[in-house]
């Protein structure tokens, strides 16, 4: 008996090197056979030993530890203090923002309590000034940017829809549609992406139709059209089709099972001419005020828009745009493209020669549009990433990144997006 329960393991152990010395898809594994599976067993749990036994309390990203830990105290309405100063090296590194300290302040003194409410509206009515049938003003200043159902899970998005329903702030779908996780109360901006989800025809092309009914029926208050993303260069993006589940599909209108792309421009408009014709047309159907976002990148796009709405028909101009200042997004593109689209986060002349281009003709864009239109700052700005720094400025509007669900998916997606053909982790699995 004794026998067999040695014999067992080592019969076991002699089947597995003998496979790895005739398979031909590892030299690892030919080279080292047995041993060699370890080397796989400490890549698939890499990630997760660096999160929380190598990387510091500073030194990951996006999203490091201490801002994980104020984002989970925050919305847990604990103590998010941290005692003991900073653990920054303020000393021998640059780029810190020091909050300088004012004997007198003008405003009366009180302290925040826990689950305080503090509501700002924005400055601006969207819509107002062109005369929309739907013009409103936003309730809150910041408010939820756009991540899509698909790239976040059904109750990722209804959390975040029920959260926007109890702050009064608007929730932004991203470029997935209108999911049923979307209808939790809170106010939607719909975005219109390059492959025109929750809006296309049978075919893939904008259907001004289905558009209409789509408004007609969920509490969208604004449209945004997506013009790019630095996430998503040349190619497009691109979601698994092993992501692709059955809801996923229904809400956008795309085969289930299939890989779901989305080009890298838009079909219905090729210039900044046809893109003033196309928000008018969207406007003029639908009533609603109109913005769009575009990552900062061909800074003669910028010049060219704000030329054409100062001297070009009066009766053309967005209401809104949101920048993206980074390169941010889901896992969407190869590597390569991923790592060198727009303006990185922390380099910040991009956004400052878009404000630029809109001074240069501000006056002008006053004259022909009564007003100009207002700003919204994406991408940068989330919940838990500095945001004594993230929180000042003069945009009229803000899209906050939904900050406590990105920590929660950073391991899980790298774990359900398929790895490339040939990586060691797609090659175990």
């Amino acid at each position: 008996m004794k026998r067999r329960w040695v014999l067992g393991p080592l019969a076991a152990v002699g089947a597995v090197a003998v496979r790895d010395l005739v398979q031909r898809d590892h030299a690892i594994l030919r080279n080292f056979p047995v041993l060699g599976h370890a080397r796989f067993l400490l890549e698939a749990v890499g990630p997760e030993l660096r999160q929380y036994i190598v990387a510091g309390n500073d030194e990951e990203r996006p999203f490091s530890r201490d801002q994980r830990r104020w984002v989970y105290a925050s919305a847990k309405l604990q103590n998010n203090y941290f005692g003991f100063g900073t653990d920054n090296d303020l000393e021998h590194s640059s780029g810190h923002v020091v909050v300088h300290h004012r004997t007198f302040g003008e405003e009366r003194p009180t302290h925040g309590a826990v689950g305080q409410e503090a509501r700002l509206p924005a400055a601006k009515v969207l819509g107002g000034s062109r005369g929309r049938r739907h013009a409103f003003r936003p309730a809150s200043v910041v408010n939820i940017s756009g991540m899509s159902f698909g790239s976040l899970s059904g109750p990722a998005i209804e959390a975040l829809n029920r959260g926007a329903a109890a702050a009064g702030c608007l929730h932004n779908t991203g470029e997935g549609a209108v999911s049923p996780y979307h209808r939790s109360g809170g106010e939607l901006v719909f975005q219109i992406g390059t492959a025109y989800f929750g809006c296309r025809d049978e075919g893939g092309r904008f259907s001004l139709p289905r558009l209409k009914e789509l408004v007609e029926r969920e509490p969208v208050r604004a449209l945004e059209i997506k013009l790019s993303q630095g996430a998503k260069p040349g190619l497009g993006g691109v979601l698994p089709a092993a992501k692709v589940s059955r809801e996923i599909a229904e809400t956008r209108g795309v085969p289930m099972g299939q890989d779901c792309l989305s080009p890298s421009r838009h079909a219905e408009f090729g210039d900044v001419d046809s893109l003033l014709d196309f928000v008018e047309l969207l406007a003029a159907e639908t009533g609603l005020p109109v913005g769009i976002k575009s990552a900062v990148g061909d800074l003669g796009f910028w010049h060219e828009l704000t030329d054409l709405m100062a001297r070009g028909r009066p009766r053309r101009g967005l209401r809104r745009h949101r920048r993206r200042r980074g390169r941010h997004g889901g896992l969407a593109a190869d590597l390569h493209r991923r790592r060198l689209a727009a303006v990185p986060p922390r380099l910040r002349p991009g956004v400052r020669r878009v404000r630029a281009a809109r001074a240069r003709r501000g006056r002008g864009v006053r004259r022909g549009r009564q007003a100009r239109p207002a700003r919204q700052r994406g991408g940068g700005f989330r919940v838990g990433r500095r945001p004594g720094q993230r929180g000042t400025g003069g945009d009229a509007r803000r899209g906050l990144h939904p900050g406590p669900a990105v920590p929660h998916r950073r391991l899980p997606d790298r774990r359900r997006h398929p790895e490339p053909p040939g990586s060691p982790a797609a090659s175990t699995r």
